[in-house]
Protein backbone atom coordinates (compact mmCIF):
# COMPACT_ATOMS: atom_id res chain seq x y z
CA UNK A 1 0.00 0.00 0.00
CA UNK A 2 1.21 3.45 -0.93
CA UNK A 3 2.70 5.55 1.87
CA UNK A 4 0.80 8.62 0.65
CA UNK A 5 -2.54 6.98 1.47
CA UNK A 6 -1.31 4.82 4.33
CA UNK A 7 -3.93 5.63 6.98
CA UNK A 8 -6.86 5.05 4.65
CA UNK A 9 -5.28 1.88 3.28
CA UNK A 10 -4.70 0.44 6.76
CA UNK A 11 -8.28 1.21 7.70
CA UNK A 12 -9.62 -0.60 4.64
CA UNK A 13 -7.26 -3.56 5.10
CA UNK A 14 -8.33 -3.98 8.74
CA UNK A 15 -11.46 -5.71 7.46
CA UNK A 16 -9.39 -8.90 7.21
CA UNK A 17 -9.19 -8.97 11.02
CA UNK A 18 -5.65 -7.66 11.39
CA UNK A 19 -4.45 -4.12 11.90
CA UNK A 20 -1.86 -1.88 13.50
CA UNK A 21 -1.99 0.10 16.71
CA UNK A 22 -2.42 3.91 16.52
CA UNK A 23 1.17 4.56 17.60
CA UNK A 24 2.51 2.21 14.91
CA UNK A 25 0.39 3.92 12.29
CA UNK A 26 1.73 7.31 13.29
CA UNK A 27 5.31 6.01 13.29
CA UNK A 28 4.93 4.47 9.84
CA UNK A 29 3.30 7.56 8.40
CA UNK A 30 6.25 9.72 9.43
CA UNK A 31 9.11 7.29 8.81
CA UNK A 32 7.98 6.22 5.33
CA UNK A 33 7.94 9.83 4.18
CA UNK A 34 11.51 10.18 5.42
CA UNK A 35 12.50 6.99 3.58
CA UNK A 36 11.07 8.38 0.35
CA UNK A 37 13.02 11.60 0.78
CA UNK A 38 16.34 10.15 1.96
CA UNK A 39 16.54 7.26 -0.53
CA UNK A 40 14.99 9.35 -3.34
CA UNK A 41 12.37 6.78 -4.26
CA UNK A 42 9.58 7.61 -6.65
CA UNK A 43 7.16 5.61 -4.53
CA UNK A 44 7.30 3.86 -1.14
CA UNK A 45 5.00 0.96 -0.28
CA UNK A 46 4.24 -0.51 3.11
CA UNK A 47 4.63 -4.21 2.32
CA UNK A 48 3.32 -5.60 5.61
CA UNK A 49 4.33 -7.20 8.88
CA UNK A 50 5.79 -10.61 9.71
CA UNK A 51 5.15 -11.72 13.27
CA UNK A 52 8.09 -13.07 15.25
CA UNK A 53 8.54 -14.66 18.66
CA UNK A 54 10.65 -11.83 20.08
CA UNK A 55 9.76 -8.93 17.77
CA UNK A 56 7.87 -8.26 14.54
CA UNK A 57 9.29 -7.29 11.18
CA UNK A 58 7.79 -4.24 9.47
CA UNK A 59 8.63 -4.31 5.78
CA UNK A 60 8.61 -1.45 3.28
CA UNK A 61 9.56 -1.41 -0.39
CA UNK A 62 10.95 1.43 -2.46
CA UNK A 63 10.26 1.82 -6.18
CA UNK A 64 12.03 3.94 -8.76
CA UNK A 65 10.61 5.54 -11.88
CA UNK A 66 9.94 2.10 -13.37
CA UNK A 67 7.17 0.57 -11.21
CA UNK A 68 8.04 -2.92 -12.45
CA UNK A 69 11.76 -2.48 -11.91
CA UNK A 70 13.87 -3.68 -9.02
CA UNK A 71 12.21 -3.23 -5.65
CA UNK A 72 14.31 -2.42 -2.61
CA UNK A 73 13.07 -3.94 0.65
CA UNK A 74 13.64 -2.21 3.98
CA UNK A 75 12.96 -2.86 7.67
CA UNK A 76 12.10 -2.02 10.53
CA UNK A 77 9.36 0.60 11.16
CA UNK A 78 11.46 3.49 12.54
CA UNK A 79 15.15 3.11 11.70
CA UNK A 80 14.81 1.61 8.24
CA UNK A 81 17.69 -0.41 6.82
CA UNK A 82 18.07 -1.93 3.37
CA UNK A 83 17.81 -5.68 2.86
CA UNK A 84 20.00 -7.47 0.30
CA UNK A 85 18.34 -8.75 -2.90
CA UNK A 86 17.23 -12.37 -3.03
CA UNK A 87 19.37 -14.86 -4.96
CA UNK A 88 18.76 -18.43 -6.11
CA UNK A 89 21.40 -19.70 -3.71
CA UNK A 90 19.69 -17.88 -0.85
CA UNK A 91 16.28 -19.33 -1.77
CA UNK A 92 17.67 -22.87 -1.87
CA UNK A 93 19.58 -22.52 1.38
CA UNK A 94 16.71 -21.06 3.40
CA UNK A 95 14.10 -23.54 2.13
CA UNK A 96 15.16 -26.05 4.80
CA UNK A 97 14.36 -23.71 7.71
CA UNK A 98 11.05 -24.41 9.43
CA UNK A 99 9.08 -22.75 12.18
CA UNK A 100 8.38 -19.14 13.06
CA UNK A 101 10.71 -16.18 12.83
CA UNK A 102 12.54 -15.09 15.95
CA UNK A 103 12.44 -11.36 15.18
CA UNK A 104 16.22 -10.84 15.23
CA UNK A 105 17.90 -10.47 11.80
CA UNK A 106 21.25 -11.59 13.24
CA UNK A 107 19.81 -14.84 14.59
CA UNK A 108 21.38 -17.93 13.02
CA UNK A 109 19.68 -21.25 12.38
CA UNK A 110 21.65 -24.48 12.40
CA UNK A 111 20.89 -27.04 9.72
CA UNK A 112 22.59 -30.43 9.72
CA UNK A 113 22.90 -32.26 6.42
CA UNK A 114 24.89 -35.22 5.19
CA UNK A 115 27.61 -34.46 2.65
CA UNK A 116 29.83 -36.87 0.78
CA UNK A 117 33.50 -36.51 1.69
CA UNK A 118 36.51 -37.87 -0.17
CA UNK A 119 39.73 -38.67 1.62
CA UNK A 120 42.24 -40.37 -0.63
CA UNK A 121 40.58 -43.42 -2.16
CA UNK A 122 37.95 -43.55 0.57
CA UNK A 123 34.52 -41.92 0.20
CA UNK A 124 32.24 -41.46 3.17
CA UNK A 125 29.34 -39.31 4.39
CA UNK A 126 29.71 -36.91 7.28
CA UNK A 127 27.43 -34.46 9.08
CA UNK A 128 27.99 -30.81 8.21
CA UNK A 129 26.45 -27.96 10.21
CA UNK A 130 25.27 -25.06 8.03
CA UNK A 131 24.62 -21.64 9.57
CA UNK A 132 21.67 -19.75 8.03
CA UNK A 133 20.99 -16.15 9.04
CA UNK A 134 17.42 -15.07 9.65
CA UNK A 135 18.00 -12.02 7.47
CA UNK A 136 18.54 -14.31 4.47
CA UNK A 137 15.40 -16.22 5.31
CA UNK A 138 13.43 -12.99 5.59
CA UNK A 139 14.61 -11.81 2.17
CA UNK A 140 13.71 -15.17 0.61
CA UNK A 141 10.22 -15.19 2.11
CA UNK A 142 9.48 -11.65 0.91
CA UNK A 143 10.59 -12.56 -2.62
CA UNK A 144 8.51 -15.75 -2.66
CA UNK A 145 5.37 -13.97 -1.44
CA UNK A 146 5.78 -11.17 -3.99
CA UNK A 147 6.05 -13.63 -6.86
CA UNK A 148 3.21 -15.84 -5.62
CA UNK A 149 0.41 -13.55 -4.45
CA UNK A 150 1.19 -9.88 -5.19
CA UNK A 151 -1.47 -8.71 -7.68
CA UNK A 152 -2.58 -5.45 -9.24
CA UNK A 153 -5.77 -4.56 -11.14
CA UNK A 154 -5.66 -4.09 -14.89
CA UNK A 155 -5.22 -0.45 -15.79
CA UNK A 156 -3.51 0.66 -12.57
CA UNK A 157 -0.18 0.73 -14.42
CA UNK A 158 0.66 1.45 -18.03
CA UNK A 159 3.77 0.78 -20.07
CA UNK A 160 5.25 3.51 -22.23
CA UNK A 161 6.66 2.82 -25.72
CA UNK A 162 10.13 3.43 -24.29
CA UNK A 163 9.82 0.58 -21.76
CA UNK A 164 9.33 2.04 -18.24
CA UNK A 165 6.09 1.32 -16.37
CA UNK A 166 4.30 4.23 -14.70
CA UNK A 167 1.23 4.75 -12.52
CA UNK A 168 -1.96 5.40 -14.46
CA UNK A 169 -3.30 8.62 -12.94
CA UNK A 170 -6.62 8.22 -14.78
CA UNK A 171 -7.37 4.81 -13.24
CA UNK A 172 -10.50 4.99 -11.07
CA UNK A 173 -10.83 1.33 -10.14
CA UNK A 174 -12.49 -1.64 -11.81
CA UNK A 175 -16.17 -1.78 -12.55
CA UNK A 176 -18.34 -4.26 -10.68
CA UNK A 177 -18.49 -6.55 -13.71
CA UNK A 178 -14.74 -6.44 -14.36
CA UNK A 179 -13.86 -6.96 -10.70
CA UNK A 180 -15.41 -10.45 -10.89
CA UNK A 181 -13.12 -11.54 -13.74
CA UNK A 182 -9.69 -13.04 -13.15
CA UNK A 183 -8.55 -11.46 -16.41
CA UNK A 184 -8.82 -8.06 -14.70
CA UNK A 185 -5.91 -8.83 -12.34
CA UNK A 186 -2.21 -9.28 -13.01
CA UNK A 187 0.75 -10.61 -11.06
CA UNK A 188 2.74 -7.60 -9.87
CA UNK A 189 6.03 -9.03 -11.14
CA UNK A 190 8.02 -9.52 -14.31
CA UNK A 191 5.99 -11.62 -16.80
CA UNK A 192 6.87 -15.27 -17.25
CA UNK A 193 4.03 -16.88 -19.19
CA UNK A 194 3.51 -13.85 -21.41
CA UNK A 195 6.94 -14.27 -22.98
CA UNK A 196 6.04 -17.80 -24.09
CA UNK A 197 2.88 -16.78 -25.95
CA UNK A 198 2.76 -16.67 -29.73
CA UNK A 199 2.01 -13.55 -31.75
CA UNK A 200 -1.47 -14.90 -32.48
CA UNK A 201 -2.23 -15.18 -28.75
CA UNK A 202 -0.97 -11.63 -28.19
CA UNK A 203 -3.08 -10.18 -31.01
CA UNK A 204 -5.96 -9.14 -28.73
CA UNK A 205 -3.74 -7.76 -25.96
CA UNK A 206 -3.07 -4.09 -25.37
CA UNK A 207 0.73 -3.67 -25.09
CA UNK A 208 0.35 -0.65 -22.83
CA UNK A 209 -1.89 -2.47 -20.31
CA UNK A 210 -1.47 -6.25 -20.79
CA UNK A 211 2.27 -6.52 -20.15
CA UNK A 212 2.09 -8.79 -17.07
CA UNK A 213 0.86 -12.34 -16.46
CA UNK A 214 -2.89 -12.53 -15.98
CA UNK A 215 -4.49 -14.50 -13.15
CA UNK A 216 -6.89 -16.21 -15.55
CA UNK A 217 -4.07 -18.47 -16.75
CA UNK A 218 -3.15 -19.66 -13.25
CA UNK A 219 -3.97 -23.24 -12.38
CA UNK A 220 -6.78 -23.05 -9.78
CA UNK A 221 -6.08 -24.75 -6.47
CA UNK A 222 -9.43 -23.95 -4.82
CA UNK A 223 -7.88 -22.48 -1.67
CA UNK A 224 -10.44 -20.58 0.38
CA UNK A 225 -8.00 -19.76 3.17
CA UNK A 226 -4.34 -20.71 2.88
CA UNK A 227 -2.86 -22.15 6.07
CA UNK A 228 0.62 -21.44 4.78
CA UNK A 229 0.58 -17.67 5.29
CA UNK A 230 -2.10 -17.04 7.92
CA UNK A 231 -3.85 -14.58 8.11
CA UNK A 232 -2.36 -13.80 4.72
CA UNK A 233 -2.29 -11.28 1.91
CA UNK A 234 -5.02 -8.64 1.70
CA UNK A 235 -5.75 -6.88 -1.60
CA UNK A 236 -8.33 -4.25 -2.36
CA UNK A 237 -9.46 -2.71 -5.64
CA UNK A 238 -9.19 1.05 -5.71
CA UNK A 239 -7.14 3.59 -7.68
CA UNK A 240 -4.08 2.96 -5.49
CA UNK A 241 -4.41 -0.83 -5.74
CA UNK A 242 -3.23 -1.33 -2.18
CA UNK A 243 -2.26 -4.63 -0.59
CA UNK A 244 -0.80 -5.75 2.72
CA UNK A 245 0.70 -8.95 4.08
CA UNK A 246 0.57 -10.10 7.69
CA UNK A 247 1.33 -13.64 8.85
CA UNK A 248 3.46 -15.88 11.04
CA UNK A 249 5.20 -17.50 8.01
CA UNK A 250 4.86 -20.98 9.48
CA UNK A 251 3.93 -23.92 7.31
CA UNK A 252 1.52 -26.31 9.05
CA UNK A 253 2.76 -29.85 9.50
CA UNK A 254 0.35 -32.66 8.68
CA UNK A 255 2.62 -35.42 9.93
CA UNK A 256 1.39 -35.31 13.51
CA UNK A 257 -2.26 -35.10 12.45
CA UNK A 258 -1.90 -37.99 10.02
CA UNK A 259 -0.05 -40.12 12.53
CA UNK A 260 -2.68 -39.55 15.22
CA UNK A 261 -5.49 -40.50 12.83
CA UNK A 262 -3.70 -43.71 11.77
CA UNK A 263 -2.97 -44.60 15.38
CA UNK A 264 -6.58 -44.03 16.42
CA UNK A 265 -7.89 -46.08 13.50
CA UNK A 266 -5.55 -48.94 14.34
CA UNK A 267 -6.62 -48.96 17.99
CA UNK A 268 -10.30 -48.95 17.10
CA UNK A 269 -9.76 -51.74 14.58
CA UNK A 270 -8.17 -53.98 17.22
CA UNK A 271 -10.84 -53.34 19.86
CA UNK A 272 -13.68 -55.78 20.55
CA UNK A 273 -17.34 -55.26 19.72
CA UNK A 274 -18.14 -53.73 23.09
CA UNK A 275 -15.32 -51.24 22.73
CA UNK A 276 -16.42 -50.40 19.19
CA UNK A 277 -19.97 -49.83 20.41
CA UNK A 278 -18.71 -47.46 23.10
CA UNK A 279 -16.56 -45.66 20.52
CA UNK A 280 -19.56 -45.14 18.26
CA UNK A 281 -21.52 -43.61 21.12
CA UNK A 282 -18.87 -40.90 21.70
CA UNK A 283 -19.31 -37.35 20.37
CA UNK A 284 -18.43 -36.74 16.75
CA UNK A 285 -15.12 -35.16 15.77
CA UNK A 286 -14.67 -31.41 15.95
CA UNK A 287 -15.16 -30.76 12.23
CA UNK A 288 -18.18 -33.01 11.92
CA UNK A 289 -19.79 -31.32 14.90
CA UNK A 290 -19.65 -28.00 13.09
CA UNK A 291 -20.91 -29.44 9.82
CA UNK A 292 -23.85 -31.23 11.45
CA UNK A 293 -26.91 -29.03 12.14
CA UNK A 294 -28.04 -28.94 15.78
CA UNK A 295 -31.03 -31.13 16.70
CA UNK A 296 -34.40 -29.40 16.62
CA UNK A 297 -36.47 -29.45 19.84
CA UNK A 298 -39.59 -31.64 19.74
CA UNK A 299 -42.87 -29.95 20.67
Amino acid sequence: MDSESLLLSLELASGSGQGLSPDRRASLLTSLLLVKRDYRYERVLFWGRILGLVADYYIAQGLGEDQLGERKSLLNCMEWSLLPPATEEMLTQTSVVKGRFMGDPSHEYEHIEMQRMTEGDRTYEDEVVIQIKEESRLVSVIDQIDKAVAIIPRGALFKTPFGPVHINRTFEGLTLADSKKLSSYFHFAEPVELKNKSLLEKADLDPSLDFMDSLEHDIPKVILTSLRYLPGYTHRDDPSGGCQHLSFIQRPSQQGITASHHSKAKQEGQSNRAGAKRARSRPRPFLSTYLTPPPQPAY
